[in-house]
């Protein structure tokens, strides 16, 4: 099943709910997010019955990789049971979860034990007072290295580490985090700062683009090319040319991979968003709820990708403010 620029659908990521212990300023700013806001209820998000019914459904339509986000995921009490039934679904090739870290070290053992294969880390900083103003306040670094290495112990390998990467923020540390990570088998992907969502006053100024961090890490550290693990893979890959490990560079912005995007979005209350840039989703939750068997449910995600034409970085312009002051649903809705 291919959609409208004949791309086919293999990732579903899904969003467990939309709370999470990190203010970071680009995501969800304390200012708005504070302790009065109103997240999701529970009966307003999706049950793990629902989101196992809906991978189902998109593994018979080609999906065969499943990532699960929130928000930060780890808040769900009961994750370890919703990943032990998708890893028994027929078809699931690849099932990762993407977390702060701060809540994995007593739970990576059970995670792993229950069918997760890998888990991505979001990481911006190896300094510890950049790492507390880019986590809201909220973060201790510590915490979050100690979730890594238990990860790894569990063996939730490769480890990613993704480091969003602002100009005058946190790019002048990222050398150290390199260095901190490499010879340990952990991969670190740096990410040009996106304008996802409207919260996080995206200017192109801010982006590092990736070509310049490629260049200020091979005066460093040599590094050479290394050939994509599968196609449509949103990392360009980069080994040391010491062997002392690989890293990847995701440059939504300078240089978009819109042609290759396999990838649709499951938000905690049921919306399915085809683009990470979505201005508007489709409801799931109501056909669902209101008694729409298998082949209803299977008919209309077929549809909603079959139209879809999204490609919203291939056709950023960075210059026109008022493109990025369209309402775009928000990253900490649908997991990045």
């Amino acid at each position: 099943m291919r959609d409208a620029l004949r791309r086919p659908l293999h990732d579903l990521r899904i969003s467990l709910l939309d709370q999470c212990n990190f203010r970071c300023p680009y995501c969800m700013p304390e200012s708005e997010y504070h302790a009065d806001y109103q997240f999701l209820g529970r009966k307003d998000r999706l049950t793990h019955a629902e989101i196992l019914k809906l991978a189902r459904i998109a593994v018979s339509l080609g999906v065969s990789k499943i990532r699960l986000t929130g928000g930060e995921p780890l808040l769900d009490r009961n994750i370890e049971s919703l990943v032990a039934g998708i890893a028994e679904i027929d078809g699931v090739e690849d099932l990762a979860l993407t977390t702060n870290a701060m809540l994995l070290a007593p739970r990576a053992q059970a995670l792993k034990q229950a069918g997760l294969d890998r888990v991505t880390i979001s990481l911006d900083s190896i300094d510890p007072v950049v790492f507390a103003v880019m986590s809201g306040g909220r973060g201790k670094l510590e915490q979050a290295l100690a979730g890594i290495d238990a990860a790894a112990d569990a063996g939730l390998v490769p480890v990613k580490i993704n480091v969003v990467v602002q100009r005058g923020v946190n790019d002048a540390g990222v050398l150290d985090l390199l260095e901190h990570f490499r010879g340990s088998g952990h991969i670190v992907r740096l990410i040009e700062f996106m304008d996802v969502g409207n919260r996080n006053g995206w200017r192109m100024e801010q982006v590092v683009p990736s070509r310049e961090l490629l260049e200020r890490i091979g005066q460093r550290w040599p590094v050479e090319p290394k050939q994509q693990n599968y196609p449509g893979e949103v990392a360009r890959r980069y080994v040391y040319s010491d062997g002392k490990g690989e890293i990847g560079f995701i440059s939504s912005v300078t240089e978009p991979f819109c042609g290759s995007c396999s990838r649709a979005r499951l938000s905690a209350d049921g919306m399915l968003y085809t683009c990470l840039f979505a201005t508007h989703g489709t409801d799931l939750r109501e056909p669902l709820r209101n008694g729409a068997d298998d082949e209803e449910l299977k008919d209309i995600l077929a549809r909603i990708w079959l139209q879809r034409a999204d490609r919203y970085s291939e056709l950023r312009r960075p210059e026109l403010a008022e493109a990025h002051a369209q309402s775009k649903v928000e990253m900490y809705r649908i997991g990045g």
